[in-house]
């Protein structure tokens, strides 16, 4: 090894240790929002008690996000790709893979589904940015269902197929924010009964 490349590598190694340490420390601010969120609401949850629980300083926590908000939108969106079957969007989705996906959302991924509802019902409240990425995402997602739902019935047009789909989706809405107060409610018998009283396959 030549000798103008030895005083790089103690750099090298230095760099590498602070940004696998920057990665486990976002980790553990995720991972402190994400039960934060589920244990005391959006509004419990303060930039001083996800470094409180996430064991890192208030300086760590602002060189990987500007805001409480934008760790927020992380956690966010991990629920949001936690629904979705398809999240690179390579194939069509069929009706039962898209109601298929909700339920092992809600059913294995409690603390996310609760962050889900919270963001959802409080998205409103002085929260431009994240209202308007939850309304987007909840656009999505009547499209998604409301092709498959064209795919399952194709003798529908696309208004009452979007209809439909805007009717199921806002529905398995109602019937998680249920799960996740009572977890006896019977959420798959309830979601495939809606479904096929919905969409009528």
């Amino acid at each position: 090894m030549s000798s103008d490349l030895r005083p790089s590598l103690p750099r090298l190694r230095c760099a590498t240790m602070r940004y696998r340490r920057g990665l486990e420390a976002r980790e553990r601010i995720l991972r402190a929002t994400r039960t934060l969120i589920a244990d005391v609401g959006l509004e419990g949850t303060t930039i001083k008690r996800i470094c409180e629980r996430a064991e890192v300083l208030p300086g760590s926590f602002y060189n990987l996000f500007d805001s409480k908000e934008q760790a927020i939108l992380s956690v966010v969106r991990e629920a949001i790709d936690a629904v979705d079957p398809d999240p690179e969007h390579k194939g069509p989705d069929s009706l039962d893979d898209l109601i298929d996906a909700y339920i092992r959302f809600v059913t294995e991924q409690e603390d996310l589904a609760r962050v889900y509802i919270a963001i959802a019902v409080s998205a409103g409240r002085n929260r431009t940015e994240l209202k308007q990425r939850v309304l987007r995402h909840h656009e999505g997602r009547v499209e998604r269902f409301a092709g498959a739902i064209t795919r399952a019935r194709p003798e529908l047009d696309a208004t009452e197929a979007r209809q439909r789909a805007e009717r199921l989706v806002t529905s398995l809405n109602g019937m998680t924010l249920h799960y996740v107060l009572d977890p006896t409610f019977d959420l798959a018998g309830h979601v495939r009964a809606l479904a096929t009283e919905t969409v009528g396959v």
